[in-house]
């Protein structure tokens, strides 16, 4: 059977083992599970409810801690639900005289609330032999909450595929916001939730914006209709190729523009062609040097490539960094310049179903650009405007046809003026990747885009 936990074993001291990572081939290795054979089912929780998104709903999260500025901290993300020692009763009643909170106590290795009901049994786990005692009949409660010592990721992908089919919810202890997020994401579907024993604001901050960017995959964003008005060749510039660490399908790509405020999506390199081979994994950005100080130039995705343009300085020295936004998650934007392995990056389709993806490479070639202008039929005093590569291979995603059916991305080689492609149009300006109401001025000449941003409130004409 697998041993109770007693709230001293909890409370942070010394457990009774400690114990090494071994070999795949030892303990852990012969226990691993199918991970075909997963499913999602629903399971009944006793928790308060949370303010966040659906995927957010769909877990639970208590924290454990002493310090207040962490209760604050959690209270404040919809998080209410509370760990306390079974000695440490007074301070649950501090905190709720300021916070409404709701508190459980640790009595002899179950989870109990105010009035002694049995809310969850709590387990320790440091062997396979002890993981495989955990099943779904052993225990009262509705919930159960897990201690993994050793290993983490393959016991709590066996949890998930055990508990699948039960009622009852798995939460597992972290003790921090990676760990928490590892035991979330085992076998896709993660554990019902974690029970975050920490001291550190810094670990409920990240943890609550690793749900936001899992709330947006279950959200739509809404993309707007924009005319083509203009297509022309653009000379040479250096392309960025960023390839993802995940496959993209038809219709998704990544939205990129001069200014946060109109993005475009641009299809990923995953159409299929008789003359290169199909990289769903791929995108395309350019960068072009311009003679003029604070000259940029918007980028963008094109089937696998993004295209934009770096600064030049009077003297010929290319001065970074990249102006072109791209949407990262959390609803924010970061220049194409900071993009790197390892970033994490929103895709969209043609539906404005997004989802999160990570950078896994960058690389920059030279390659003919061209620039592509449009308006919406609503704002025909408002221009967006994009360079892309000049190949079949880059492609622009127009609107969906009726009904909702999927339309086949535009190759900018094909693209003439009179062509719909689809934008992403947010207000305001943007300050370190977050919405900035303040205003600027926009100036364009030519197809240079030249960008003169001032802001109304800091910087007035001069009156010659």
């Amino acid at each position: 059977m697998a041993t109770l936990l007693s709230s001293t074993c909890l409370l942070g001291f010394p457990f009774l083992k400690h114990f090494s990572f071994t070999p795949l081939t030892d303990k852990w290795n012969s226990l691993r599970l199918d991970k075909t054979t997963c499913s999602t089912s629903s399971t009944s929780v006793f928790t308060t409810s949370s303010s966040g998104g659906s995927y957010e709903k769909s877990k639970r999260v208590w924290i454990w801690t002493e310090s207040k500025q962490v209760m604050t901290a959690a209270v404040e993300r919809g998080w209410n639900t509370f760990i306390f020692l079974s000695n440490h009763r007074q301070l649950a009643i501090d905190w709720s005289s300021i916070a409404l909170i709701y508190p459980l106590f640790i009595e002899e290795g179950e989870v109990l609330d105010g009035e002694n009901k049995r809310v969850a049994t709590i387990f320790e786990v440091s062997t396979p032999q002890e993981l495989q005692q955990i099943q779904p009949e052993n225990g009262q409660a509705e919930n159960v909450v897990i201690n993994l010592l050793d290993w983490q990721i393959i016991p709590a992908e066996n949890i998930v595929a055990t508990f699948q089919d039960s009622r009852k919810t798995v939460l597992a202890i972290s003790k921090n916001h990676s760990e928490a997020q590892i035991f979330l994401e085992a076998l896709e579907h993660g554990l019902g939730g974690v029970v975050l024993k920490v001291e550190d604001v810094e670990a409920v901050i990240k943890l609550k914006e690793y749900f936001d960017r899992r709330n947006e995959a279950t959200n739509l964003i809404s993309l707007t209709k924009a005319t083509v008005t203009r297509v022309q060749a653009a000379g040479m510039g250096d392309r960025i190729c960023v390839d993802l660490c995940s496959l993209m399908k038809p219709g998704e790509g990544l939205l990129v523009g001069s200014f946060a405020r109109g993005l475009f999506l641009v299809h990923s390199e995953c159409m299929e062609s008789n003359y290169i081979a199909s990289r769903p994994f791929r995108i395309n950005a350019m960068f072009k040097q311009l003679d003029f100080p604070f000259a940029v130039f918007s980028g963008s995705f094109v089937l696998g490539y993004m295209l934009v343009y770096f600064t030049k300085l009077s003297n010929g020295n290319t001065q970074g960094p990249v102006h072109a936004y791209v949407s990262i998650p959390g609803g924010r934007t970061c220049y194409l310049s900071e993009l790197k392995a390892g970033k994490e990056i929103s895709v969209a389709d043609q539906n404005g179903q997004l989802r999160t993806a990570i950078v896994g490479r960058v690389k920059i070639e030279t390659r003919p650009l061209i620039l592509v202008e449009a308006k919406r039929e609503s704002d025909d005093q408002t221009v967006y405007s994009i360079f892309l590569q000049n190949a079949e291979t880059v492609a622009l995603v127009p609107p969906c046809e009726g009904k909702g059916l999927l339309k086949a991305a535009i190759p900018v080689t094909s693209l003439k003026v009179g062509d719909e492609v689809l934008l992403r149009i947010q207000g305001g300006a943007r300050h370190t990747g977050n919405r900035n109401s303040r205003s600027s001025l926009l100036r364009t000449e030519s197809c240079d885009l030249i960008i003169l941003l001032m802001r109304i409130h800091a910087v007035k004409p001069s009156s010659r």
